[in-house]
């Protein structure tokens, strides 16, 4: 790129003081400031004539460059360098079982490759599987009372508006479900600026001996962890990916062994079931293998409902300690089935009981797609406005961009199936595979259900999972 191409020329000269690089990308000059004296900031400093010192793309990440003759100490300091592991972080200890034949079978050929007497026999599949699954969910669109003053604020606009009510709903069924309350843990999983976990701390009014763990693998701007900083309680985030975290060696929870409760606001394909195989398959089963329960005492000072889900054993006479759960419930606002992977799917015991296997799914979890082909257009409209606006509105988040990436024609057999007919086929797929975790939670003990907890005007991805221990059952844990 040259400093000034021709096509700048017409374009708005630096500001006076910053930087007189154009930047091609951005159509734009570059803002940076440069040292007194120089026309360019340190970054495009190659393009002072003057400057004999030669700037190179840093090895670690080439988006940026360095001086040639500073690259070693450079390299000590770079953002992109590999930093030291910390201790919760274990590799891969979430992913799944690796069995080399189902990853060769999970093979990603696109749906358009299929013929119309294949097509015709995958859809019989999904109906059969399907077969005996509650195709009506039941609408749970509840509110809370933390968030009604925020609800009622003119000053938020429509995005925002949007995000409050399903985070309001979110509140709601976990005050239903008597998951609000103190002497526990609650970890949002793919937590982007903490909203979540912000209105649950609000709900919980300053309750005893509440922890809160934020697991988000990217780094995030306008995070709201900066209001909690002064409060007793932890507040921390964890930048993992959910593939590597072990939940028993992070420090409060080793050293506390609170219940926890899994939270989470459109949490993307396999990261669900990261999610959940993260509680049950590593924070679970230590009680499980070390026989170990926390002292009873730590309940007696829970004033809320968590002893109604043990108010049976309670009249029967048995002490609580004998009926906690390391995990006291999950709610989970589930997004993205596009995106799950069979080698991460907890369901996969399921799928194999109903006779399918890695190539069904993988065609089911691309079909999942066509649940919203119906409303392309109305997606695109309303996510290039939110593009213009993405950096005047910090309440944007990934999933409403998703949608608009997906090209529903490649996949959608034009002329083999109307558009009602693939939003239909596309519901059912999301609906086969959410019924795999909840197969997956039954067989720990826990009432799992799914729920409509906000209407599809608000977001188009509005089924929620919950789930909370079943006293009548005893888990039941499966390879």
């Amino acid at each position: 790129m040259a400093a000034e191409p021709a096509g700048a020329a017409g374009l708005r000269a630096p500001v006076l003081g910053r930087c007189g690089y154009f930047v091609e990308r951005k159509k734009r000059f570059c803002r940076m400031i440069p040292a007194q004296g120089r026309r360019f900031c340190g970054e495009h400093g190659h393009q002072e004539e003057e400057n004999d010192r030669k700037r190179i793309p840093c090895p670690l990440d080439p988006k940026h460059t360095v001086y040639e003759d500073q690259l070693q100490k450079h390299l000590k300091k770079c953002n992109s360098r590999e930093k030291p592991k910390p201790a919760y972080f274990v590799q891969d200890i979430n992913a799944g079982l690796k069995d080399a034949t189902e990853i060769l079978d999970e093979q990603q050929l696109p749906i358009s490759s299929l013929s119309k007497e294949e097509l015709e026999d995958l859809i019989k599949k999904l109906k059969k599987a399907s077969n005996g699954i509650k195709p009506i969910l039941k609408d749970q669109m509840l509110s809370h009372q933390a968030l009604q003053e925020a609800l009622n604020d003119p000053k938020n606009g429509e995005s925002a508006f949007k995000h409050l009510k399903q985070q309001a709903s979110i509140l709601g069924n976990m005050e239903k479900l008597h998951l609000l309350g103190p002497g526990r843990c609650f970890i949002e999983f793919g937590a982007g600026r903490g909203k979540l976990s912000h209105w649950v701390d609000i709900a919980l009014q300053d309750a005893e001996n509440v922890h809160f763990l934020l697991v988000e693998r990217a780094t995030t701007r306008f995070k709201v962890d900066g209001k909690h900083r002064k409060r007793d309680y932890i507040f921390e985030r964890l930048q993992v990916d959910i593939q590597h975290l072990c939940l028993n060696k992070v420090p409060i929870l080793e050293r506390e062994k609170l219940p926890v409760v899994g939270i989470g606001k459109h949490l993307c394909g396999a990261a669900t079931d990261l999610a959940l195989r993260c509680l049950f398959e590593s924070y679970s089963t230590q009680y499980d293998e070390k026989n170990e329960e926390p002292s009873p005492k730590r309940f007696k000072s829970d004033k809320t409902d968590i002893a109604c889900n043990n108010s049976a054993d309670e009249r029967s006479g048995k002490n609580v300690s004998e009926n906690w759960k390391p995990v006291a419930g999950i709610v989970i606002a589930l997004c993205c089935h596009h995106r799950c992977q069979w080698k991460h799917y907890v369901g996969r015991e399921f799928f194999r009981t109903v006779g399918l296997g890695p190539v069904e799914f993988n065609y089911f979890q691309r079909m999942t797609s066509w649940a919203t082909c119906g409303m392309r257009e109305t997606i695109t409209e309303a996510s290039t406005v939110d593009a213009k606006t993405k950096d005047q509105s910090s309440d944007t988040e990934e999933h409403d961009q998703v949608h608009n990436r997906i090209d529903c024609s490649s996949d959608s057999l034009q002329g083999q199936l109307t558009v009602e007919e693939r939003k239909q086929i596309g519901r059912l797929c999301k609906l086969l595979i959410d019924q795999g975790r909840i197969k997956y939670l039954q067989q720990r003990g826990y009432n799992a259900t799914l729920q409509y907890y906000t209407d599809s005007s608000v977001s188009l991805e509005n089924v929620l999972l919950t789930a909370v221990p079943n006293q009548s059952s005893v888990p039941q844990p499966t390879a």
